[in-house]
């Protein structure tokens, strides 16, 4: 199974934010879409990073005062890790796993695919399993 497939399932909507919005507007829209992460984009529409919960408690912790006018771009992990749609669910697991990172998005040729999220993968993996799991007591049972 590769990232294609899930995004086929799942769609392709990415809920996204300017690096100029405040933070405060990314809470927003983070609650409004019960999401756990935006694509950053800068002025020009191209990729500039991913704001998730975990930037923004991070931010909370160090200036809580600030984060209320603070600016996406000033919260957001710059240049991050993404992954294609021809990937595998394995690579991306790994990917995940080693870079401890909940959200990828799917990147090719300067185009936003769509986002993957750890819980898309898991889920993958788990049916991937089970339908292994079936197919051998059909077998066995045959």
């Amino acid at each position: 199974m590769i990232v294609e497939d899930i995004l086929r399932t799942k769609g392709r909507k990415v809920h996204t934010v300017e690096t100029g919005q405040t933070v405060v507007e990314a809470v927003e829209l983070l609650n409004g879409a019960n999401i756990g992460a935006l694509v950053v984009l800068d002025a020009a529409g191209d990729l500039a990073g991913i704001l998730s919960e975990r930037d923004i408690v991070r931010r909370l912790s160090a200036t809580p005062a600030a984060l209320m006018t603070m600016k996406v771009g000033d919260c957001m992990t710059g240049s991050p890790h993404t992954c294609r749609g021809a990937d595998t669910i394995d690579q991306v697991m790994m990917s995940m796993t080693e870079k401890r990172i909940r959200h990828l998005p799917v990147h090719e040729d300067g185009q936003l695919l769509g986002l993957i999220s750890i819980g898309d993968v898991v889920k993958r993996k788990i049916e991937e399993i089970e339908h292994e799991a079936a197919s051998l007591r059909d077998y066995i049972a045959s």
